[in-house]
């Protein structure tokens, strides 16, 4: 594998000393104002767009409301316009039409994932276009004519995605793939005579698949040996190309093009990190390829008429992450963020070159020049292994006045914590705690070879490697070594559970947000709609029908609670189809079985991951009120349990 040059444990503390005391930024700051998370979300997050058939506005989604709903921002700059006032679900921007302004949105009920696509009729009436009881339902893009689009959905086969397509002019939808074989569908050629197919077979390992459409035949395009994976991408306009990304033989994704007549593949871009994503525009004049860069997002954007590089303009406040290029190609929806902002919408005409900001929702009671940069640092773990991780550092903190300390863990597996804005961690850092986010092995963007090596090693190594992370915080006289809890969602749950569980005594604290913590159950009552990611999940965690039982039930922290001696606060979403209520119910009754500290916070209409910002509010701040109690120990009485 490509690691970065090895630097040593002591000098690579040296170098982030350095870093987090630099001269080089205009002021040192250790008196700051405390922000509520009541502040922190009044911020608004916006995101997505689509142009509208003329230009002029942009379709997004905001919380502004404090439930995500529709709007629309006019590209001049002048302002926005709300287009649905939903005071309970959650409602995500798919597109306008492509010929009129009638829009389609997906929503599912309070975090079930079971998506519909509806329109919204430019008077304001909402129309079920997939109305299957059941069925979850996927927007998979608009036809070349324009007048239908496509999607997948699973009402059939509760197992299996079919694909179809929607005729605009009486919204009746026609099958055009049933999926028998459990094969991820991906792109379809504008012409409709073919469709790629892939197919997991770990999560490191899938194959990759041309179906023709009208002779039914399937010509397998990725033979390989050793681990690969496929991404397609998209066809080139005349239908002769597929374009798809995989690291094959390389440790690093990568661009290449296969030739559908000729069926040969060629390398098209390449770097040492992993590229993301790559589109071209409507009529191919620009190609975007998205690089995964570190934990950042860095963006090439090609003219395809000359091959040439097209420089962004460069705007203060941030790097542009993601692209949006209308169908005329002459305008370009930029995203711009850094760590200490909310992401900010910017068009960019280029025939004018001409820059609009659209969007830049900081709330302005918070200062950003008191919230802290995100930097991104290396340690060794227990064998030397390198593991990259994102520190935030309290301006406050101070070999006079050391910082308490939350690990970050992130979902998955096969997550990454990146160095974007993120309000909780602003929230939490702005408190007075440092946080570090690991990218524990095992994590997505720093090779195959380090994404693999967790594999049916979970609660062990990656374990370690946050134990490790714990010691490397240590070092620092800014941070208080005595006062290091651990925290995360989901897979990032499931971390905290195992750490408080299998190593008792390292960590103060554990907040454990909708994590596993029984994996038998886990894995045996996964949502049906997985069914063609089952068995490559079975081949990283282990099959819990087989002999791997053994093995999970003694990584299974249910099964061990009766070891976790610290403080542990729950949150959980009832509807949560992939980490069920009974996981947090039963390890918070477990616990409590110690004479151990436990608040386990419930939200009845939220699902995996907390979307409306009064919950939001209610559950984060009462996070830092666990952490100030049995972390900082601003409370004496640090015996008292907090009231579920």
């Amino acid at each position: 594998m490509k690691y970065m040059k090895k630097i040593t444990f002591c000098s690579l503390m040296v170098i982030l000393i350095a870093g987090c005391n630099s001269s080089n930024k205009p002021e040192q700051i250790t008196e700051v104002p405390s922000y509520s998370i009541e502040q922190f979300l009044e911020s608004t997050n916006i995101f997505g767009s689509s142009f509208s058939p003329d230009e002029s506005k942009l379709l997004a989604t905001s919380n502004e409301s404090g439930i995500y709903n529709l709007v629309s921002l006019a590209v001049d700059g002048s302002g926005a316009t709300s287009l649905t006032s939903s005071d309970s679900t959650s409602l995500f921007a798919i597109s306008y039409f492509p010929n009129d302004e009638r829009i389609l949105f997906s929503a599912d009920q309070d975090g079930d994932e079971i998506n519909h696509i509806y329109m919204l009729d430019t008077n304001g009436i909402v129309t079920d276009l997939t109305p299957y009881e059941g069925g979850k339902s996927n927007f998979y893009g608009w036809s070349r004519d324009l007048n239908s689009f496509f999607f997948t959905s699973n009402q059939r086969d509760s197992r299996f995605f079919d694909l179809y397509e929607m005729d605009l002019s009486t919204f009746t939808a026609d099958m055009l793939y049933q999926n028998d074989e459990g094969y991820s569908i991906s792109e379809l050629s504008h012409d409709k005579n073919h469709l790629v197919l892939t197919k997991n077979i770990t999560t490191s390992n899938n194959e990759m698949y041309l179906y023709n459409m009208k002779t039914q035949d399937l010509k397998h395009i990725s033979a390989h040996e050793g681990s690969a994976t496929y991404n397609p991408a998209f066809f080139t306009l005349d239908d002769k190309s597929l374009f798809f990304m995989t690291n094959e033989g390389s440790e690093f994704t990568y661009l290449s093009r296969y030739d559908i007549e000729g069926e040969n593949t060629e390398k098209v871009f390449e770097t040492n990190w992993d590229v993301a994503y790559a589109y071209n525009s409507y009529n191919e004049k620009y190609r975007v390829i998205g690089i995964n860069q570190d934990g950042s997002t860095k963006l090439r954007m090609i003219e395809l008429t000359n091959n040439k590089k097209v420089e962004l303009p460069d705007l203060s406040g941030g790097e542009v992450t993601s692209v949006s290029i209308s169908r005329g190609e002459n305008k370009m929806r930029l995203s711009v963020s850094d760590s200490r902002t909310p992401s900010k919408m910017v068009i960019y005409d280029l025939e004018q070159d001409e820059l609009t900001e659209l969007t830049n929702t900081l709330n302005p009671e918070i200062d950003p020049k008191y919230l802290v940069d995100a930097e991104v640092i290396r340690f060794e773990s227990f064998d030397g292994l390198e593991i990259p991780s994102i520190f935030y550092k309290p301006h406050q903190a101070t070999s006079e006045n050391p910082a308490p300390a939350m690990l970050w863990i992130h979902g998955g597996p096969g997550g990454q914590s990146r160095a974007g804005y993120s309000p909780i961690i602003q929230y939490i850092v702005n408190q007075g705690y440092a946080v570090l986010a690991v990218n524990n092995r095992g994590s997505s963007g720093y090779g195959k070879s380090f994404y693999q090596m967790d594999d049916q090693k979970h609660g062990d190594v990656d374990l370690k490697d946050c134990i490790w992370s714990k010691k490397y915080l240590s070092q620092f006289d800014f941070i208080d070594s005595t006062k290091i809890g651990i925290m995360g969602g989901s897979y990032g749950g499931y971390m905290t559970m195992a750490a408080l569980t299998f190593a008792p005594e390292e960590f103060e604290v554990g907040v454990n947000i909708f994590g596993v913590t029984n994996w038998l159950r886990t894995l045996k009552s996964i949502p049906p709609y997985w069914e063609s990611f089952r068995e490559a999940l079975y081949q990283e965690m282990g099959d819990p029908f087989t002999k791997d039982s053994v093995r999970l039930y003694n990584i299974s922290p249910l099964f061990h609670a009766e070891k976790v001696s610290k403080p542990l606060m729950v949150l959980q979403g009832a509807n949560d189809p992939r980490v069920l209520q009974v996981e947090s119910d039963e390890i918070v009754a477990a616990v409590k079985q110690n004479d151990v500290p436990v608040e386990y916070v419930l939200f009845p209409d939220e699902g995996h991951g907390f979307v409306k910002k009064e919950n939001q509010i209610i559950g984060y701040k009462k996070v830092v009120e666990f952490l100030d109690k049995y972390l900082k120990k601003e409370n004496p009485d640090i015996n008292q349990e907090i009231s579920s």
